[in-house]
């Protein structure tokens, strides 16, 4: 046990441990409060003195909600050694949560928002106090859950952290190497002599480096071997990156340099994210600090995304969800070009249902006016362009997963079956999406043809059949056995991770060991089989099921749209016809009158049949056409009563 005056820590809860200090969880020896306490060693005291009080005076310095809060500076006993007493974070680092297989492919888009504005508004805080960090990596950010299940992200770790205002240069070198600006990463790894003094604006790029760790599960630079084994690759690749590249990899040893402009497939953030991030991205892991971004603008940027809100689109006609990232304030015609961008489709022919209602888009409202939407409850974007839905476009997860050596290495174990798990977990992440995706489709129909009820009555059953058997315990059962798969797989994993520490494995022990190995791997198998032939494959076969339908549907609406047509124009043909017959009555009955007021026959209108009638008769004659005029007209109003409550029967919008 070590203690302060106030606090108490056992050297078994250590929580983390560095160059020039360790950092445990203790108690308030009062009230029992849990902390964590960094404790610095003998080396620490090695640097110079202001060295060593630089992060308490910077800690003091700093108060913000995403930034470690520092409680007091203690010393413990006999060694008088500074005690830095701060702020407990029960849920670790960003970069337990990224080493978990279930983040092997990097974070939910959810999470990464949190991330990217709990790192944002405290790097904020930084700059405002002239400080930077230095030393900004996954394993410097706490997480701590919120009274309200959310996650809370803070800085942490301000050992290399120094007072530099915008303009100032540093010329002391500190960091994780993998996260260095290259300037730096010259001289602190490679050991190459260089007058470089550097800026500020080295902490964005390691919050690059960070940012897309965060977003892909991976590091945006690795030669072959691992960024620790070919330093110079690493260094070359990080130097000689392209403009707007935002990866590099080398995938043989001696090989090329492969450069990538977008996120991985396998990246968890939607289409609509990752064309806002990605601009970002490129801007600060820029190698020349003249061309990188400063922070005002990596403020403004990444600001900005977290300003707008998220409409979740989905495009019945592709099969696809798409997020749709806008500001309240943007009219709704920016809404739609914003959806124009994703899909393709123009806005004249975007029409709109929500929860089965169409859903009228008025283009000069504000975009506050459209319906709060999640991921299982989107707009349904219908378009008139017929096409073949494309789907989900993803990677195979048997692509990713590794496989077991024949020989017991039980460190080399532990990485295959975490590999083997993250690939799993991928699977089964993959396979909600198809299931969600499917349902999306069905639903999405189903209220098309609902609303084309009349002329689509077959569609419409079928439709409603496939929803049904799709909510049906068939429809999740592949879900569930992948889902224990996984289940059985991770009591091998957390074995693997407890054996992995052990100095080595007994006779009995070590065939167990195998046999495990064994399981794990058929899991493995299993589990991708399931993914494979009843997931993906039923998946495919709704896409083409699909899309017979959305062409069924598209015939259909191009028939009612003729026929809406048709009316339309019969009923303006009838409304002529009746005013044409209404003055030719007119006409007759003034005629009429005038011959029986002065007794003398009048000339008959041009279509008169009949010629040259004496006048008695001709009186008669007209008073007979008059009555049979007035019954064509009544006849005429009661067509036209028809045809006009034949135009209003409803037909779907034009897309």
């Amino acid at each position: 046990m070590q203690s302060t005056i106030s606090y108490l820590w056992h050297t078994d809860d250590l929580l983390g441990q560095g160059a020039t200090a360790s950092v445990y969880k203790a108690r308030n020896k009062k009230s029992g409060e849990v902390v964590a306490v960094k404790v610095f060693n003998t080396a620490s005291y090695m640097r110079p003195r202001e060295v060593q009080v630089r992060e308490f005076e910077v800690l003091r310095k700093l108060n913000h909600q995403n930034i470690i809060k520092l409680f007091a500076v203690e010393e413990t006993g006999p060694g008088r050694q500074k005690v830095l007493v701060m702020e407990y974070c029960s849920s670790g680092s960003l970069l337990s949560v990224l080493e978990s297989p279930e983040h092997a492919f990097g974070l939910p888009e959810d999470e990464f928002l949190v991330v990217l504005h709990c790192v944002v508004a405290g790097m904020n805080h930084l700059r405002e106090n002239g400080i930077v960090h230095r030393d900004i990596k996954p394993g410097n950010i706490m997480r701590l859950v919120g009274e309200e299940g959310q996650s809370i992200y803070k800085l942490t770790d301000f050992g290399a952290a120094r007072e530099l205002d915008d303009d100032e240069k540093f010329v002391s070198v500190y960091g994780t190497e993998e996260y260095l600006h290259p300037d730096m990463y010259e001289r602190a790894v490679l050991r190459k002599p260089q007058q470089k003094a550097f800026g500020v604006t080295v902490d964005l790029w390691s919050i690059g480096v960070t940012l897309y760790h965060a977003a892909t599960g991976s590091l945006p630079f690795i030669p072959f071997g691992g960024p620790r084994r070919n330093k110079e690759i690493m260094y070359r690749i990080t130097t000689e990156k392209p403009a707007g590249a935002i990866a590099g990899t080398q995938k043989r040893e001696n090989g090329p340099l492969e450069w990538s402009y977008t996120l991985p497939i396998t990246c968890q953030l939607s289409v609509g994210l990752q064309s806002q991030l990605v601009p970002i991205l490129a801007n600060i892991l820029e190698v020349e600090q003249a061309k990188c971004w400063g922070f005002d603008q990596f403020f403004a940027e990444t600001s900005d995304i977290l300003q707008r809100v998220v409409v979740h689109v989905f495009s019945l006609s592709q099969a696809v969800l798409h997020h749709v990232y806008i500001h309240a304030h943007n009219t709704i015609a920016i809404f739609l070009e914003a959806v124009y961008e994703q899909t393709s489709v123009a806005p004249r022919h975007q029409e709109y249902l929500f929860e089965g209602h169409p859903c009228v888009l008025e283009p000069s409202l504000s975009a506050q006016h459209i319906a709060h939407t999640t991921a299982s409850s989107p707009l349904t974007l219908f378009s008139m362009a017929s096409e073949t839905p494309k789907g989900l476009t993803f990677r195979d997860p048997a692509l990713d997963i590794p496989k077991f050596v024949p020989k017991v290495d039980l460190q080399g174990d532990y990485n295959t079956a975490k590999g083997m798990l993250g690939a799993g977990y991928q699977s089964l992440r993959l396979a909600r999406t198809l299931l969600d995706g499917q349902e999306l489709m069905l639903r999405g129909l189903h209220w098309v043809v609902e609303v084309l009820q009349t002329t689509c009555r077959r569609t419409l059953e079928v439709t409603r059949m496939a929803l049904l058997f799709l909510s049906s315990s068939l429809g999740t059962d592949s879900i569930r056995q992948i889902q224990c798969c996984l289940d059985k797989m991770y009591l091998i994993y957390k074995q693997f991770k407890k054996s992995r520490i052990r100095p080595g494995l007994g006779y009995n022990e070590e065939q167990i060991h195998k046999l495990d190995k064994v399981n794990f791997s058929h899991l493995a198998k299993r589990l991708l089989q399931v993914f494979q032939e009843e997931r993906v494959q039923n998946y495919q076969a709704a896409l083409v099921m699909h899309g017979q339908r959305m062409r069924m549907v598209h015939e259909t609406r191009n028939h009612l749209r003729l026929v809406g047509c048709s009316v339309a124009a019969c009923n303006t043909e009838a409304q002529g016809a009746q005013e044409s017959l209404s003055k030719i009555l007119d006409w007759l009955s003034h005629q009429l009158l005038q011959d029986m007021t002065k007794g003398v026959q009048t000339s008959p209108p041009p279509t008169d049949p009949y010629p040259n009638p004496e006048p008695t008769d001709l009186v008669l004659h007209m008073q007979e056409l008059c009555k049979e005029m007035k019954v064509l007209a009544l006849d005429l109003q009661d067509n036209n009563h028809v045809i006009e409550r034949l135009s209003r029967v409803p037909t779907a919008p034009d897309v």
